[in-house]
């Protein structure tokens, strides 16, 4: 699967004009953000708490237009306790 990093700065550029300090700082917001979520699919007990956790990922992925990190959620979602999917995961965000 193929990674498109400039595709949040384009999402934020878009909404927020030229704004490079801003733009720089939600990008930050958002990898740390994406860093807590794969964490709390990594830490989930059960199927139903590693889907909540992919399912967070996937609206934060969907709400800054990283389409690829979505789907990628969206896959981990169906592959409970999959510790392949959480590398995936963290390599997508790591490329962002």
């Amino acid at each position: 699967m193929a990674y498109d990093p400039g595709a949040i700065d384009a999402t934020l550029a878009a909404a927020l004009g030229n704004e490079p300090t801003l733009i720089a700082e939600l990008r930050v917001a958002f990898v740390d953000s994406a860093e807590r979520a794969i964490a709390s699919i990594e830490a989930a007990t059960d199927a139903a708490g590693w889907a909540l956790g992919a399912a967070r990922l996937k609206g934060l992925a969907a709400s800054f237009g990283a389409v690829r990190l979505m789907a990628l959620a969206s896959e981990a979602a169906e592959t409970p306790h999959d510790a392949e999917m959480v590398r995936k995961l963290r390599r997508a965000v790591g490329r962002l």
